[in-house]
C-alpha cells in the first residue's frame, strides 16, 4: 500500500500557474526529458523549415542522439558540416540541452 505521506500525494494550498504545475509534475513522474524530446521533434518543421521538413523521412531520438533519415545525400551533407550550429539552434529553445548529437542517416 502506498504512503500517504509520498510526493505524489502532497497538495498544495496556494493557487499556482498551469505551466508550473505540469512542470511540476512532468517533474515527479520523471517525464520531462521525454517531453523535451518530443516537443523537439514536433517542432522540426518550424525549426528547420519547410524544404527541410519535405526531405525528411525519419526523426527520433534515442540516448540524447538525434536521428535524422534524409531522402537528399546533397542535403545530408550540407547539414552534417553544420552540426555544431544544428545542436545549438535544437537546443536553444529549452532550458537545457535536450540532445548531444545528430545523426544523419
Amino acid at each position: 500500500m502506498k504512503s500517504l505521506n509520498s510526493p505524489f500525494n502532497k497538495r498544495r494550498a496556494e493557487v499556482s500557474p498551469l505551466k508550473e504545475a505540469i512542470d511540476e509534475m512532468l517533474k515527479a513522474y520523471k517525464i520531462s526529458n521525454k517531453y523535451r524530446e518530443t516537443q523537439l521533434i514536433q517542432s522540426w518543421k518550424d525549426i528547420m523549415g519547410q524544404a527541410i521538413a519535405n526531405r525528411t523521412n525519419k526523426l527520433y531520438i534515442k540516448k540524447r542522439k538525434l536521428y535524422v533519415e534524409l531522402t537528399s545525400a546533397p542535403l545530408r551533407m550540407e547539414l552534417s558540416m553544420g552540426k555544431e550550429k544544428l545542436l545549438q539552434v535544437l537546443n536553444k529553445s529549452f532550458d537545457e540541452p535536450v540532445i548531444d548529437d545528430v545523426i544523419f542517416i
